[in-house]
């Protein structure tokens, strides 16, 4: 399995609304941490993720979390 690009060593804070996102898993997006498409012709695929009521929430932007699409602190051991 190929490994992703580090798109940045630390999370994204952002206040997100009810809807399905779509998280970067291949680190090339120009809009991370959101999907822009830049995985086609890879392996990788975003993640798709659910938010129920608004809230904020720390994404992962090193795409190592072992809690994808969240943050879980990774980054420091990169």
């Amino acid at each position: 399995m190929k490994t992703p690009i580090i798109a940045e060593k630390a999370p994204k804070m952002l206040t997100l609304e009810p809807g399905t996102y779509y998280w970067c898993a291949c680190g090339k997006s120009k809009n991370q941490p959101f999907c822009d498409g830049s995985h086609a012709g890879s392996e990788f695929t975003p993640m798709p993720f659910k938010i129920d009521v608004k809230k904020d929430v720390w994404l992962c932007q090193c795409k190592h979390s072992n809690n994808k699409p969240y943050c879980d602190g990774t980054h420091r051991k990169l």
